[in-house]
C-alpha cells in the first residue's frame, strides 16, 4: 500500500504561465460550444447590466446638472423634473436586476450543466476502458477526475459571462469618456489596460501553483481512498500510524501548495481591488483641473468619477475569470487525459446466434500486460457447449487472464475468442452481456437490498427467477433467515455476509441472467467444500442449459467437472479427464495432490475446533 503512486500523469505537459492563457481560452470556448444558449442568455444579462450601469452614470451627471447645482444655487427645480429623475433611475435599477438575474441564472446553468455533462462523460469512459486501464490508475485518482478535477474544469464559467460583459462595459465606457473629454478618457486608456496587465501577470504566476495543487488533491484523494478501503489490513497489521503519517504528509503538501496559492491571492487582489479607486482618485484630479480650465463643468466630472467608482467591482470578475484559469486548465488535463485514453474495446453489432448453452473456443491465443512479459502464449482449447470444464493451474500461470479473456474484458493481441464459431469482438454489447456472465475472484456486493444485488433492474428478472437463482446457488437458506428477505440491505459491499455468502450472492445474480455461458474465477473459493459440490452439482443438474469454465483447485471440484485443461506458465500443457491427467502428467498430479493435502489440513483443523468447542460447551454445562 504504502508503496504505491497515488495518481497518473495529466495527458499534457506541464502547465506553465506563458500558455495558461491560450489553453484556458479553449477550454472556456469548448464550454460555450457545449452550452451555447445558456451562455448566450449569460451574457445577455451581463451586457444588459453594463449598459445600464453606464447609462446610470450618464443619468447621474444629468441629475447633477439638472437638479442637483440648480437646487443648491437657489434655481427653479420643478416637480415633474424631479418625479422624471427618479422614475429612470427606478427603472435603471430594475433593469439592472433583471441584467443579474439573467447573467447569473444562465452562468450556474451553464456551469452545473457542464459539469453534469463531463463527470457522465468521465464515467462513461471509465465504464469504456478495459480492465488493463484501469488496473494502471489509484482509484482515488478516477474518483478525483469524476468530481474535483470535473469541478475545476468549469469553475471559471459562473464568472465567465460577468467578464465579457464587463469587456463591453469598458469598451462602451471608454467612448462615454471620450465624448466627455480627452483628458479623462486617457485616465481609463491607462487604469483599465493596467487591470488587465495585472491579471495576466497574476494569471500567469498563478498556473503552476494551480496545477500542483490539483494534482495534490488527485494523491490526497487516491491515499484516503486506499486507506479507508484497507481498513481491515491497516488495524489487524497495527498499520494505523504509518498510515496516517502517509497521509499528513501528503495532506501537508497540499497545504503548502494551497497556502502558496493564497499568498499569491492576498498580494494581487487587494492591488486588484485598489486600481480601480485609484483611478476614481486619478479622474477627480485631472477632472478638477480640466473644470479649472474651463473644459468640462461639474456634471461631466462626477459622471465620470461615479463611472468610476461604479466600474470597480464588475472589473473585477475579469480577474476572477483569469485567476481561475490555471486551475481550470490542471483539471480540464486531467479530465481529457480520460477522455482520450486508448484501450477502448469496440463491439460489433451481431447478435450470438441460436439458444441454449453456448461452445467458448481459444484459438491461439496470445496476451500480455506488459509487452515485455508475455501472460499467455498460443492458448488453444475449446468448451464444448453445455460442459463443464476446469481450468487449472499453479498460482500466476494465467488462469484468472484466461477468464478475464472469455468474457472479453479484454482483447487478446494475437487468436481468436468465439462463441459458437463467432468471434467476440463482432458481438454487440448487449449480445456478450446476455450470453456471457463471469463471476470473480473477489465477489462485490452493492450497498443495496439482496433482490437489488441478484436483478439489477434487469428486464425479466422478476422474484421468482431471484429465488430460482438463489436455490442454485444454496443461497436461499441464509437468505430465508435475514430479517427482511429479499428487501434486507446488504450494506456497503455486502458487510453484514461473510465471504461464502457474498461469494453465492454474486453468483446468483450471475444466474439470474441464465448466461449461455457461465465463467467462475475461483467463485467459490470462500464456501464450504460440501456446500461447493452442492452448487455445482445444482448447476450441472439444472434445467438451464449452461456452459461452464470453471477456474478450480479444490480436486472435489475439479472431478465434477467433464474436462480439465491443465495450464503452466501461460501455456496450455494437456488437456482431458481429471483421471487420465491424473495418470499421465506429472505436474498435474502433483498439483492436485498438494491442493488436497492443503484441503485436507484445513479440513482436520476444522474438526479439531469443532471438537474443542463441543468439549467446552460441554464442561460448561457440567
Amino acid at each position: 500500500m504504502a508503496g504505491q503512486t497515488a495518481g497518473d500523469a495529466p495527458a499534457k505537459p506541464e502547465i506553465t504561465g506563458r500558455d495558461v492563457l491560450a489553453r484556458g481560452a479553449r477550454v472556456m470556448w469548448r464550454g460555450i460550444r457545449d452550452e451555447p444558449r445558456r451562455f448566450t442568455t449569460a451574457v445577455l444579462g451581463s451586457c444588459l447590466f453594463g449598459a445600464l450601469v453606464i447609462g446610470q452614470a450618464i443619468v447621474v451627471g444629468w441629475l447633477v446638472d439638472e437638479l442637483i447645482q440648480p437646487a443648491t444655487t437657489g434655481g427653479d427645480v420643478t416637480a415633474g423634473a424631479m418625479a422624471l429623475g427618479a422614475t429612470v433611475l427606478i427603472a435603471m435599477g430594475l433593469g439592472r436586476v433583471a441584467g443579474i438575474f439573467g447573467r447569473r441564472l444562465g452562468a450556474g446553468f451553464m456551469q452545473f450543466a457542464l459539469q453534469a455533462r463531463y463527470r457522465h462523460e468521465v464515467t462513461r469512459r471509465y465504464l469504456q476502458l478495459p480492465v488493463s486501464w484501469h488496473q494502471r490508475h489509484a482509484t482515488g485518482t478516477l474518483l478525483s477526475n469524476a468530481n474535483s478535477d470535473v469541478e475545476a474544469a468549469w469553475f471559471p464559467v459562473a464568472p465567465l459571462p460577468f467578464a465579457v460583459g464587463t469587456m463591453f462595459m469598458l469598451v462602451v465606457a471608454v467612448g462615454v469618456l471620450f465624448s466627455v473629454d480627452w483628458a479623462l478618457a486617457l485616465v481609463g486608456l491607462v487604469v483599465f489596460p493596467v487591470l488587465f496587465v495585472m491579471n495576466v501577470v497574476f494569471s500567469r504566476r498563478m498556473a503552476p501553483r494551480q496545477a500542483r495543487a490539483q494534482h495534490l488533491r488527485a494523491e490526497v484523494a487516491a491515499i484516503a481512498h486506499e486507506s479507508f478501503d484497507g481498513a481491515l489490513v491497516v488495524k489487524t497489521m497495527g498499520r494505523e500510524d504509518l498510515e496516517t503519517r502517509r497521509f499528513a504528509a501528503r495532506a501537508g503538501e497540499l497545504r503548502d501548495a494551497l497556502i502558496s496559492v493564497g499568498r499569491l491571492r492576498g498580494l494581487f487582489d487587494p492591488l486588484m481591488e485598489s486600481l480601480p479607486f485609484l483611478g476614481t482618485l486619478l479622474a477627480l484630479l485631472v477632472g478638477a483641473w480640466r473644470m479649472d480650465q474651463g473644459a468640462i463643468g461639474l456634471n461631466e466630472v462626477v459622471q465620470v468619477t461615479f463611472l468610476f467608482t461604479v466600474l470597480a467591482f464588475p472589473v473585477r470578475a475579469i480577474g476572477w475569470v483569469l485567476g481561475d484559469l490555471p486551475r481550470s486548465v490542471a483539471g480540464w488535463d486531467r479530465v481529457e487525459h480520460v477522455l482520450q485514453s486508448t484501450g477502448q474495446m469496440p463491439y460489433g453489432a451481431q447478435d450470438l446466434p441460436g439458444s441454449g448453452a453456448a461452445e467458448l473456443s481459444f484459438r491461439n491465443v496470445d496476451f500480455a500486460y506488459d509487452p515485455a512479459q508475455p501472460v499467455l502464449r498460443d492458448v488453444t482449447f475449446t468448451v464444448p457447449a453445455g460442459r463443464t470444464v476446469a481450468l487449472v493451474g499453479p498460482t500466476g500461470s494465467g488462469k484468472s487472464t484466461i477468464a478475464t479473456l472469455a468474457a472479453r474484458l479484454l482483447d487478446p493481441e494475437q487468436g481468436q475468442i468465439a462463441l459458437d464459431g463467432t468471434d467476440a469482438r463482432g458481438l454487440s454489447s448487449a449480445s456478450l452481456a446476455h450470453a456471457v456472465a463471469l463471476v470473480p475472484q473477489i465477489a462485490f456486493v452493492f450497498d443495496d437490498t439482496v433482490r437489488g444485488n441478484v436483478a439489477l433492474d434487469r428486464p425479466g428478472i422478476d422474484d421468482d427467477r431471484v429465488h430460482e437463482a438463489l436455490a442454485t446457488a444454496q443461497a436461499d437458506t441464509f437468505i430465508a433467515r435475514l430479517p427482511e428477505h429479499l428487501d434486507t440491505q446488504l450494506g456497503e459491499r455486502g458487510t453484514s455476509l461473510s465471504g461464502g455468502q457474498r461469494q453465492r450472492v454474486t453468483l446468483a445474480r450471475a444466474l439470474a441472467g441464465q448466461p449461455r455461458l457461465l465463467i467462475l474465477d475461483d467463485a467459490t473459493s470462500a464456501v464450504d467444500p460440501r456446500v461447493e459440490a452442492r452448487i455445482l452439482a445444482s448447476l450441472r443438474g439444472s434445467a438451464q442449459s449452461t456452459t461452464i469454465l470453471v477456474v478450480a483447485y479444490r480436486r472435489a471440484t475439479i472431478a465434477l467437472a467433464d474436462e480439465v485443461v491443465y495450464i503452466e506458465s501461460g501455456r496450455v500443457i494437456a488437456t482431458g479427464t481429471h483421471e487420465r491427467l491424473l495418470a499421465t502428467v506429472g505436474g498435474y498430479a502433483d498439483l492436485v495432490t498438494a491442493y488436497e493435502k492443503a484441503e485436507e489440513e484445513r479440513e482436520r483443523d476444522r474438526l479439531y475446533d469443532e471438537a474443542s468447542a463441543a468439549e467446552q460447551e460441554e464442561e460448561v454445562a457440567a
